[in-house]
């Protein structure tokens, strides 16, 4: 499996070249070079965020689509607990699960019902790792990544627990298989996702080799059809419900956290507030923390981008959805061999992407390059020479990547002092009548550099114009 995959992709053909998405990527793996946005895959984490901001759509989610059901013999679903929250008045989970049977899946599987069983796990975890506090989820595979590529210091403290969707794909596949007498092969799981990190998650997983998962469709392409054949659901439907409150509330920013029974934690959403969070845990601000939720999308997995609810209207819904449910109905000896499907198989490693050199030494010569780049940089962070910042720009040029003159500022200061020279020599030629064929050449190459100078000048100036136009255009 290539641990770089992505789920995040790229429409050239819609970019227009503005710089939304250079200046909210969180790992700055964004840049605009020859009036086209690049993704850096080594610094993407799959967040969604260039996605939710682009407003030319050039950016997109791929996932599976719903005839990959065809391939199977046996298809088990595995819902989310987001997906609950999409609908209007709805006061029973089995309309939804008898419904995707309706649609043409053998089985479902709540991945709520697993989380339960990782809450379980996780208060034992903590129970017997208070020397290692504060604890921070696992169930975000970007935030995973982030912290993987970004802030190593903090590896030590994630929670080795395999997340609920392949706690749910591992339980739902053993079931399949001891009810139908199939072939792991024959047995299709697929997992219907609110945000394009879970399709990366079931391609390059963190904590365990292989995913269970086989596939993962996108809620905004369920939910049509999943209205329809909620409305055929009859009075009579099978009672097919294994979570309540604890699984049912992963769903929103919080929901992992208030399933522990304690109250010293911390949830935070939103890739920015994530950062943050990350920042102090590293700096060690925080006291007393036992348990740290983190969650890339605003609201949490209401807010992902595969969604068609508004986050906030559907994290009302959510609420409104686990009033009168029990506080939970799965637990761990009620599945056989849960216990060995919960835990991590193996290790998150530290991945230095955002490394300047190959070696320690070469890292602090190149980080020394950088700095004097940046004082002779503006330090606008204007983002006009395709980078979010002066310092990225700076190490662009120190990779190789980029030149000074990609800076707009920085290539008119080298104009006005190429003027000056050629002021002086213009000066010198009119004065001396000897030596006036030699000064005549140096003034034609300085005149020539200036309108090498002037025309990238244009150029540039030209793409910005362009790119604010189509900017207002397509807001």
């Amino acid at each position: 499996m290539d641990k770089f995959y992505h789920s995040v992709r790229l429409d050239p053909e819609l970019c227009k070249g503005c710089i939304n998405c250079i200046k909210r990527c969180p790992t700055q793996a964004i840049r605009v070079r020859n009036g086209k946005a690049q993704i850096n895959g080594k610094f993407c984490i799959d967040c969604g965020e260039c996605i939710r901001v682009c407003p030319h759509h050039a950016k997109h989610a791929t996932y599976d689509k719903m005839d990959v059901m065809k391939q199977y013999r046996y298809t088990v679903a595995l819902p989310a607990p987001a997906l609950y929250s999409q609908f209007n008045n709805l006061d029973d989970v089995n309309i939804v699960l008898n419904a995707l049977l309706l649609m043409g899946f053998n089985d479902v599987f709540e991945v709520s019902a697993a989380a339960e069983l990782v809450s379980e796990a996780t208060r034992e975890y903590l129970n017997h790792h208070e020397d290692n506090l504060p604890i921070i989820s696992t169930a975000c595979p970007s935030v995973v990544r982030l912290i993987r590529v970004r802030f190593p210091n903090l590896i030590s403290h994630l929670l080795p627990l395999n997340p609920p969707v392949e706690v749910a794909a591992s339980l739902a596949a053993q079931r399949a298989m001891q009810k139908t007498g199939l072939e792991r092969q024959e047995i299709g799981i697929c997992f219907i996702s609110p945000c394009p990190s879970k399709v990366t998650y079931s391609k390059a997983p963190l904590g365990t080799e292989k995913s269970q998962v086989d596939h993962v469709l996108a809620i905004k392409d369920v939910y049509p059809q999943l209205i329809s054949h909620m409305k055929a659901v009859g009075e009579e439907a099978w009672d097919l419900v294994a979570s309540g409150k604890i699984g049912i509330s992963w769903g929103r920013s919080g929901g992992e956290a208030s399933g522990l029974f304690t109250e010293s934690y911390l949830a935070a959403d939103g890739i920015e507030n994530v950062i943050r969070v990350l920042e102090d845990l590293e700096d060690q601000k925080f006291t007393n923390l036992k348990f740290v939720e983190l969650n890339a999308c605003n609201g949490g997995c209401v807010g992902g981008i595969l969604n068609v609810e508004n986050p906030y209207v559907a994290e009302v819904k959510l609420k409104r959805l686990r009033k009168y449910m029990p506080v939970a109905r799965s637990h761990m000896d009620m599945e056989d061999h849960a216990e060995e499907m919960i835990p991590w198989t193996t290790g998150v490693q530290y991945e230095p992407v955002f490394s300047l050199g190959g070696n320690i030494m070469e890292s602090f010569a190149r980080l020394n390059q950088v700095e004097r780049l940046c004082k002779k940089l503006p330090g606008l962070d204007c983002g006009s020479c395709g980078a979010p910042t002066c310092k990225a720009l700076a190490e662009d040029i120190v990779r190789g990547q980029a030149s000074e003159n990609d800076c707009v500022y920085y290539l008119r200061e080298n104009l006005h002092k190429l003027s000056e020279e050629v002021s002086v020599l213009a000066d010198d030629l009119h004065e001396r009548d000897k030596g006036g064929q030699e000064t005549l050449r140096i003034l034609k190459e300085y005149i020539q550099r200036i309108s090498d100078e002037m025309s990238l000048l244009d150029n540039r100036d030209a793409e910005e114009e362009t790119g604010k136009h189509n900017d207002n255009g397509g807001s």
